[in-house]
């Protein structure tokens, strides 16, 4: 039983797209979506800075771009050896553009919102986040919540996203809790948490107008790790999480439930294939990082598909 899966913010490096818009339809493509908003989406995959693709806006359209270009050369339109979809994040929207929740242009106005969004959400508000790194769960994310500050990923595998006023950061990375060690993140906010929360509100009254299908497949949630099948329920739950914690470890745990025996992360991949394989080491993983990968993932994808 297969899953595919979309990373999030952060998996970015420079020059990732590079091989994924060498075809004619590639480049088609990314050119279309470069219009669709406003960024030069091919500069910013091949030659861009490492500072360039780190800005929120830039970060996700680049990324839904680059997943939906490792899908369609995946598996050219023929999803029949998967079983479930999910992504971590911004992910979600890269993976409901290629489940039919919305069509790939739809996606990508979603994500520049989204991104636009998230950014202004941010702008002077003195926040930021930092990977706690080992621990005990409930011991971190009680220090965590002691310094006011929101678990906003759990991420599984003994990391969990602290987010929050960048002096309680500080002070969370001073007294690091038990066994764990603190690493700020190069954010510009506290994504996933209440500062967020002006964003809602603006990707919202655009997704109200979109048409939601439900997906070809059942969709696995960051909210909760819930199962869901409905598009409008997809749809809504994306825009919700903007201010809403990432339960990437209970999306884990699904999929163990599920019994998914194998999961393809697609471009820039690497990111959640390493936090499956320490969360759930039963399930093969297969990071799908250049087209050069495509003949060995197919071979991976008809091992675990359809089981």
């Amino acid at each position: 039983m297969l899953a595919l899966l979309a990373p999030g913010q952060g998996s970015q490096t420079p020059g990732f797209l590079a091989p994924w818009i060498a075809s004619d339809l590639a480049s088609s493509l990314i050119n279309k979506w470069s219009e669709i908003t406003g960024l030069d989406l091919v500069k910013l995959g091949t030659s861009a800075s490492a500072d360039e693709i780190r800005d929120t806006a830039n970060a996700q359209p680049l990324l839904v771009a680059g997943g939906l270009l490792g899908a369609g050369w995946l598996f050219e339109g023929d999803y029949s050896t998967l079983s479930y979809f999910a992504g971590h994040s911004v992910g979600e929207i890269t993976v409901a553009g290629i489940a039919q929740v919305i069509d790939a242009q739809v996606a990508m106005k979603l994500v520049r919102t989204r991104g636009l969004e998230m950014a202004k959400a941010a702008q002077g508000t003195n926040t930021g986040m930092s990977a706690v790194l080992g621990g005990e769960r409930d011991v971190v994310v009680a220090a965590i919540n002691a310094l006011g500050l929101t678990a906003a990923n759990e991420n599984g595998a003994g990391q969990i996203v602290a987010a929050g006023a960048l002096d309680a950061l500080a002070k969370l990375a001073e007294n690091a809790p038990e066994d764990s060690r603190v690493r700020p993140l190069a954010v510009s906010g506290a994504f996933h948490t209440s500062t967020m929360q002006p964003a809602v509100p603006v990707l919202a009254a655009l997704a109200k107008d979109v048409e939601a299908k439900d997906p070809l497949l059942p969709f696995i949630s960051n909210k909760d790790g819930a199962v869901v099948e409905n598009g409008r329920d997809v749809l809504d739950r994306i825009v919700g999480q903007i201010a809403g914690p990432v339960r990437w470890d209970l999306c884990m745990t699904t999929m163990v439930q599920l019994g998914v025996t194998g999961i393809i992360e697609l471009p820039p991949a690497g990111t959640l294939a390493g936090l499956v394989k320490r969360a759930a080491p039963e399930i093969e993983t297969f990071a799908l990082k250049t087209p050069e990968d495509i003949p060995a993932a197919r071979e991976f994808a008809a091992k675990h598909g359809g089981k």
